[in-house]
């Protein structure tokens, strides 16, 4: 094959064509940029962790409804999905285990433990630090964007009240249906596997359309 034939090489993200000074990375910048921010809202007193952990109890300052009546020894209900997500198992471990992944491909070293608020501090200052040079190391990026935005549009949700957003049935033109939501990336056909971008997976035509 000529090399003037070969396709263009594209961010495994969206998927956009990747531009002369992007070359020999795995994600675009604006791509890289928004993983950076996702990354940003969770470390920090006032990030979107420590938001959460605020939230555990309903009841306190900051919580998800009004205190709970009875004795003043009496313990509050846990709200038990923030609470997976602020234990240890949850956003800690998950961010932990892409450090101590990248870690093997040069990019920075485990923490060293601590409390919990430390742990995902720690993780997103390694992260972050190292994201510049992961965009064109490691191959999993599309994978580890997809799970912390996740988790920061989780986090938002629960924050802010917000529902989950409405899934929407599309059909690839292959006759595969996926759902997609108004925050959907882009994704890539499970059986033709054709890439679509966020703007051309909002352009499929609904299911209901088609029927």
């Amino acid at each position: 094959m000529n090399l003037d034939d070969a396709p263009a090489p594209r961010c495994t993200i969206c998927p956009r064509q990747l531009l002369d000074h992007e070359a020999g990375r795995f994600i675009c910048t604006p791509c890289e940029q928004r993983i950076d921010q996702d990354l940003r809202k969770l470390a920090g007193p006032a990030g979107l962790y420590a938001r959460l952990c605020l939230r555990i109890q309903p009841g306190r300052r900051g919580g998800d409804g009004p205190a709970v009546s009875g004795s003043p020894g009496a313990r509050l209900p846990v709200n038990e999905t923030i609470l997976s997500l602020t234990a240890n198992g949850g956003i800690v471990s998950t961010l932990e285990t892409w450090v101590e992944d990248w870690a093997s491909y040069g990019l920075g070293v485990h923490g060293t433990g601590g409390r919990l608020q430390h742990r995902v501090d720690t993780a997103v200052v390694t992260l972050r630090r190292n994201l510049g040079r992961a965009a064109y190391r490691h191959p999993a990026l599309d994978e580890f964007g997809s799970e912390v935005g996740k988790i920061a549009r989780q986090a938002e949700a629960i924050i802010t009240g917000e529902k989950k957003p409405r899934v929407i049935p599309v059909m690839c033109p292959c006759g595969t249906v996926t759902g997609v939501t108004l925050n959907t990336d882009g994704f890539t056909c499970r059986d033709c596997r054709t890439e679509y971008g966020h703007g051309e997976a909002l352009r499929l035509t609904p299911v209901r359309s088609a029927a």
